[in-house]
């Protein structure tokens, strides 16, 4: 029963966080959600530690698009403590050019914040 209950507050939280990023709170998101320690990962990329470290990244992401043009929750899905979520966004970048994304991020939760996570996507040129 117990492993029930910690999926549902996990599968809660993860649509929260998940609705809190389609709503444009994605900076709020990061600083309710995240670990102090968390560990973040783009592909096959280094691990970047340390939510320090992984605020400027994310910061500089965010700065870098000009216009969010919609994005949705394609599929997601609980499993245990880990939480998966396939996502498409359409975006435009300053300077005008407009990318649809899709991608895949895997969360893996402990205490109610995310340890870690790490997104799957193919890269543009």
């Amino acid at each position: 029963m117990s492993a029930t209950a910690t999926a549902t507050s996990v599968q809660e939280l993860d649509k929260q966080l998940n609705d809190d990023v389609l709503s444009g709170k994605a900076m709020e998101a990061f600083e309710k959600y995240y670990a102090d320690d968390v560990v973040m990962q783009e592909n096959s990329d280094e691990p970047r530690r340390g939510k320090d470290a992984n605020r400027k990244v994310e910061q500089e992401f965010f700065s870098s698009v000009e216009a969010f043009n919609g994005g949705s929750v394609k599929a997601s899905a609980v499993n245990g403590d880990v939480t998966f979520s396939e996502w498409e966004y359409d975006l435009t970048f300053k300077g005008g050019k407009r990318v649809k994304m899709n991608q895949v991020a895997v969360r893996r939760w402990k205490n109610g914040k995310i340890a870690s996570e790490r997104f799957y996507y193919n890269k543009e040129g």
